[in-house]
């Protein structure tokens, strides 16, 4: 037994809310739309150490991690400790390959000493190189046990980072999707999830511990070299960054535009392969390469701006420490020439300062990609800081309850529309103070010519937008003091446009409700006339779809919707349309197995076929955004109204349509 439970919820007092734009789909375009810019309270640097720390160290307490800037839920106890101590692992391993790879120099300097002495021993200078070879062997073993192990983090950051923008997308308003680039949202997405792996891999493994180095390898120059030695070692070092970061930072705004370019390049052929049909249509292919191969020459250019600029950098950064090395070099020779050095010592100071020389190229290639892991990481930010919409009532209070199996709801709620006004941004009202009473358990059907705001009042209903004036009631709650997703899962909704995902017809089906079995979908399908189509297609229900269900006809996409529509056997049903792409014979059928699954179900029809209403229990006829007349079949018609009109011009076996003419423009 199937029964809706809605409860008022505590009344919370909301500041600093936001009202979204609205737009409506349109064919080829979208009108513009959005969301007023959150103001985040912390810095952007603030949130990315705390996002890092959380990747990092995350706390084992869960009441204590901050949810909101990964997955949306707290990290599990287990896998916070697993992390910290593959974390504390990496490092340990990390201290260790440092140690030996600083120590090598050492080894190949005493061994250059040994071999350098006439009384040579040859065991002597054997075991010093066999123990080179060794130390070496051991840091690069201890690296690549660092990187398996830190694997696992690294990935995890992604996975968390992923899913938390995930979430936050599903989350935003109707509008927000409406005016955005699919494919630009993907890299978007993609990039700054890699972003983040890549700032939690070089915070641990190479900004700390290039760090760390520089001074042990200054130390050792000052040490064993003295002073002239360390100035010089630390004003190549200097050089080295500070022209590094200036110039680094003077290439930012070339990466951000290269970045820009390439969104465009990945968004636009997205948009074209969804769109293809339109394309193929119209013959505009070439149009479409030409446009293409525009954005493409543009990704070009910035591109190559961007390779100019880095191979200066490079050239720069090398300039610089050959000429310190150099100077270091004759430093070394200097002190050989008068006794106070041997041929090993300018051994180990070659070696120890292409020991620095990784670390400085490090520094480099790390600043330069942190700084782009930022752009990226900056572009996510934005999606994280725009607030979901509509205002998520998570103090709400709505239930369903459901019994053992599918059974009818046996207390269908009672809907209303009270004084309801409401208009997307850049146009005129289109509902202008609508009031409507639906009865519970009762079939309402809307019609009315195109853009009265039919459709209007179900995406009000389900809170794709909110009301601009009035209210919507379930059972006398208003809509706005009910959870979201309580509400929305209790309408079982047939749009006018049927989207599809590309996965299998059973998918599809499957996907109205995700707790039923085949046996399920089965009787969905039969009652949504779905049989005959299967009955001819090799795979049946496991038939790929397509993108969007282009391999399907309008018909049979409206019947799979339907089907979808059917199994989620929700309380309250709503049909936007659901059987014009039908031809008669099937509509009839489909008709009469809807009325009876609408008992004891509270259902709103949007039609233009008037035909397919005419048993419902009401037909309200809008015209202007509101309520024109109101009433049965036949009442309507003996009200001698608009109603009849439509009816009459729809019914009358003379009428001739003739096919619409599109005059010539040339």
């Amino acid at each position: 037994m199937l029964t809706l439970t809605l409860r008022r919820a505590p009344r919370v007092v909301i500041t600093n809310t936001w009202r979204p734009k609205r737009s409506i789909w349109s064919g080829g375009g979208v009108e513009e739309a959005g969301l007023r810019e959150a103001k985040p309270a912390p810095q952007r640097a603030q949130r990315i150490v705390r996002l890092l720390a959380s990747q990092l160290w995350p706390p084992v307490d869960e009441t204590k991690q901050d949810a909101s800037i990964t997955t949306g839920k707290a990290i599990p106890k287990e896998t916070a400790q697993s992390i910290r101590q593959r974390v504390a692992l990496s490092a340990s391993l990390l201290v260790g390959a440092k140690a030996l790879t600083i120590g090598t120099p050492f080894l190949f300097k005493e061994a250059i000493d040994v071999l350098s002495t006439n009384d040579a021993v040859v065991a002597a200078p054997v075991a010093v190189l066999a123990g080179y070879g060794v130390a070496r062997l051991g840091a690069s073993g201890f690296q690549e046990a660092r990187n398996a192990i830190f694997a696992t983090v690294s990935q995890q950051a992604i996975r968390n980072v992923a899913l938390g923008v995930y979430r936050h997308l599903h989350a935003l308003d109707h509008a927000f999707h409406l005016d955005r680039n699919v494919g630009q949202l993907s890299r978007t997405v993609d990039r700054g999830a890699r972003s983040v792996n890549y700032l939690v891999s070089m915070t641990l493994f190479n900004v700390f511990p290039t760090t760390l180095e520089i001074s042990l390898v200054t130390g050792i120059v000052a040490t064993k070299f003295g002073s002239y030695h360390a100035l010089a070692c630390l004003a190549t070092v200097g050089a080295y960054v500070l022209f590094t970061v200036k110039y680094s930072a003077s290439r930012i705004p070339i990466r951000k535009r290269m970045n820009a370019a390439d969104a465009a390049v990945g968004g636009h052929a997205i948009d074209t392969l969804v769109n293809y049909e339109s394309v193929k249509y119209f013959g505009n292919e070439e149009h479409e390469a030409r446009q293409y191969d525009k954005l493409l020459g543009e990704y070009q250019a910035q591109a190559v701006d961007v390779q100019k600029t880095l191979s200066i950098l490079n050239f720069g950064q090398q300039a610089i420490f050959a000429v310190g090395l150099s100077s270091i070099m004759l430093l070394t020779a200097g002190d050989i020439a008068s006794g106070t050095a041997t041929v090993g010592d300018l051994v180990l100071v070659n070696g120890l300062l292409f020991q620095l020389a990784m670390p400085l190229h490090f520094i480099g290639m790390v600043y330069r990609e942190i700084n782009q892991a930022l752009v990226d990481m900056e572009n996510m930010f934005d999606l994280l800081d725009k607030k979901p919409g509509p205002v998520p009532a998570s103090y709400a209070t709505t239930s369903i309850a459901r019994g053992p199996g599918h059974d009818p709801p046996v207390d269908p709620p009672c809907i209303r529309f009270e004084d309801v006004h409401f208009g997307y941004e850049g146009r005129d009202s289109v509902l202008r103070g609508v009031d409507i009473d639906i009865q519970a358990g009762k079939t309402v059907a809307f019609v009315g010519p195109s853009g009265c705001g039919k459709s209007t009042l179900l995406r009000l209903l389900f809170r794709f937008y909110d009301a601009d004036k009035g209210k919507i009631t379930v059972d006398g709650v208003d809509v706005k003091d009910l959870d979201v997703g309580d509400l929305r899962r209790s309408i079982a909704v047939v749009p006018q446009e049927t989207p599809l995902f590309n996965s299998s017809i059973k998918h599809n089906i499957h996907y109205g409700n995700l707790d039923s079995d085949f046996s399920a979908v089965q009787r969905a399908a039969e009652a949504a006339n779905l049989g005959p189509l299967l009955l001819t297609l090799p795979d049946g229900y496991e038939t790929l779809v397509g993108d969007r269900g282009l391999k399907l006809s309008g018909g049979e996409k409206q019947r799979v919707a339907l089907a979808r529509a059917i199994l989620k056997d929700a309380p309250v049903c709503c049909f936007d349309e659901a059987t014009s792409a039908l031809d008669t014979e099937t509509e009839a059928e489909i008709m009469a197995h809807l009325k009876t699954h609408g008992r004891n179900r509270t259902t709103l029809v949007i039609a233009h076929r008037l035909s397919t209403v005419a048993d419902a229990d009401e037909i309200v006829v809008l015209e202007e955004g509101k309520v024109a007349e109101r009433g049965t079949h036949a009442q309507l018609l003996a009200a001698n109204g608009r109603y009849a009109d439509l009816w009459e011009a729809q019914t009358t076996q003379e009428e001739v349509v003739p096919f619409p003419y599109v005059p010539s423009t040339t």
